[in-house]
């Protein structure tokens, strides 16, 4: 059973690149989505810096222009801009020998995140300290009094001394009362530390709770490409493919299919244009005219550079995959070289299959790529393609790569075995998925159409309805619960993720049960459509036909057949 994929659309409007990022395993997919991104950032960087560079010799040739200084600045940037185009063509030339020194087996370690959690604990507060408490004794309590007032009980004296008992008095309260605003705002801060520590706790609890997720969505993903299921295999041969490190300005496009039973893999790979090679051989400064000259490559040049490179990109292609397959699931690869370029006799963008090639994994495994022709190889192995790869020739591929849905099986008919008898609820689940289906395909018959995919065994049915009308038509998902209780906000809340790994309008969840209060919450203001039993009941007598829903009598049904 091929599994659900999840779809994430990446672009770089600075590059003006656009990639769709597929995998059968959500956390898998973002990692790869999240590769891509950053790769196309390092990309941007790169020319970002390029032009600077550019920017800033160009600055310089300016200031330095009348200097005498300026001629061994303009030749050293000349011997620079040489290297820099010497390197350039180098890496076209040696394409195959790079990726001879990799390993390209996936290292599942370094998809996992081991990364720790990045907020500190919370420190606890320091306490405010209490004023010390003033004392009877203190000097400022004391009464001053006279040589009389000492000897001689007088008014004068008492006066003094009920004022400095007053006033100790009310330093005192004024004490007691910081006393308890402190003893308070310590206790608050307690009270803020606890809670900072508890949200804390709570917030690494589900960081180590989602790293976990996602660390064993890697292992499971690594134990289905070692039992070598379809889904599991393809998506390990994308992760192959994504690591290859290649310039710039090639494509590193493609799309891919496997077959377990013959083990064959077959893929369309995009290569590069012609126009995306370099051109400049040599930079020189002419001193005598203050100004650089650029030397070009003659186009006989680069054609032959152009072939030997897509013989080189198909044979590292091929060993990178083959070298990777630690769980052998590649008998065989089909590689489909195509090239996107603008025919220069009608000016319109053309998607040629230029070469095509299938390696047997034993026999390519015996060939030292450190010391063949690259074209000569390509021969030997029964590739084909024109003599001359740079007249865009098209050639028939070896094998095509088939790109329908495999998710899609066959159906049959349904509701001409209902009648009032019929108890929806305690439907066979292939049945009700056929139901299903059928129901949406009478619903959509002006224009549309809908495919059931292949059946998961939980009571549920995923179906995809396509409406061809222009305006409000579109794809659509379709979930269907055989429940004999209330539906929760978990099933809407994988509706809507389905809706949107699949690109679709709208999607649309069907029960023979009802809703609970915080499903028709989340639904609000989403594309989403819920339709009850009593719903489904009634979009079936709207086409025709006659069921009913007894949930008790289902469940007694359903706990027999268990």
């Amino acid at each position: 059973m091929a599994s659900k994929r999840y779809f994430i659309d990446v672009s770089h409007p600075g590059l003006g690149k656009f990639q769709r990022i597929q995998d059968t395993n959500k956390s898998v997919c973002q990692q790869k989505a999240n590769a891509k991104v950053a790769e196309w950032e390092r990309m941007w960087e790169r020319r970002l810096e390029q032009q600077r560079k550019a920017h800033e010799r160009n600055k310089l040739a300016q200031e330095r222009a009348n200097k005498k200084e300026a001629i061994e600045q303009n030749k050293q940037l000349a011997a620079e801009r040489t290297e820099e185009a010497e390197s350039a063509i180098s890496e076209i030339t040696t394409t195959l020998q790079k990726t001879l020194s990799v390993d390209d087996t996936i290292d599942w370690n370094s998809l996992k995140d081991f990364s720790k959690f990045g907020k500190s604990k919370p420190s606890s507060p320091i306490p405010d300290d209490f004023p010390p408490e003033p004392q009877p004794s203190d000097a400022e309590f004391q009464p001053k009094l006279g040589l009389v007032d000492k000897l001689f009980s007088t008014n004068k004296g008492r006066s003094k001394s009920e004022a400095a008992k007053a006033l100790f008095e009310s330093a005192h309260q004024t004490w007691e009362s910081d006393k308890a605003r402190i003893i308070d705002q310590n206790e608050q801060l307690k009270k803020k530390h606890e809670m900072d520590v508890k949200i804390w706790g709570k917030e690494k609890a589900e960081f180590l709770v989602q790293q976990e997720e996602k660390n064993s969505q890697v292992d499971q993903q690594k134990r289905a490409y070692e039992s070598i299921e379809l889904d599991a295999v393809e998506s390990y041969c994308d992760l192959v493919l994504s690591n290859s490190q290649y310039p710039d300005y090639f494509p590193k496009e493609w799309e891919m299919s496997y077959n377990p039973e013959n083990k064959i893999l077959i893929i369309d790979y995009i290569l590069p244009d012609l126009d995306n090679l370099p051109r400049i051989k040599e930079v020189k400064y002419v001193q005598s005219k203050n100004e650089f000259k650029e030397s070009f490559l003659t186009e006989k040049t680069r054609e032959q550079m152009f072939d030997e490179l897509l013989y080189q990109i198909t044979l590292r292609t091929i060993h990178e995959l083959f070298e990777a397959d630690s769980a052998d699931a590649l008998a065989a690869v089909v590689l489909n070289g195509l090239v996107n370029h603008i025919d220069k006799a009608t000016g319109q963008e053309v998607n040629a299959c230029v070469l095509s090639i299938q390696a047997q994994k034993d026999e390519f495994n015996n060939i030292n790529l450190e010391q063949v022709d690259p074209k000569a190889c390509f021969k030997n192995l029964k590739g084909i393609g024109s003599s001359k790869l740079h007249t865009i020739t098209p050639v028939p591929p070896v094998l095509k790569l088939n790109k329908e849905d495999r998710r899609f099986v066959a159906a049959y008919s349904v509701t001409g075995e209902l009648d009032d008898s019929s108890n929806l609820a305690a439907m066979d689940w292939k049945d009700f998925e056929n139901l299903i289906r059928e129901l949406f395909e009478k619903e959509f018959s002006l224009g549309g159409e809908v495919k059931i995919t292949q059946a998961s065994r939980d009571g549920g049915v995923d179906a995809v309805a396509f409406d061809s009308d222009p305006i409000k038509g579109g794809k659509m998902v379709i979930q269907a619960k055989r429940y004999t209780n209330t539906v929760g906000v978990s099933a809407v809340r994988d509706l809507y993720g389905t809706v949107m790994n699949e690109g679709a309008m709208k999607g649309i969840l069907v029960t023979t049960a009802d809703y609970g209060p915080d499903a028709y919450e989340f639904a609000k203001d989403k594309p989403l459509t819920l339709l009850s039993g009593g719903e489904l009941l009634y979009l079936l007598e709207k086409h025709g036909h006659k069921a009913k829903i007894d949930l008790k009598e289902a469940k007694l049904l359903l706990a027999e057949q268990e």
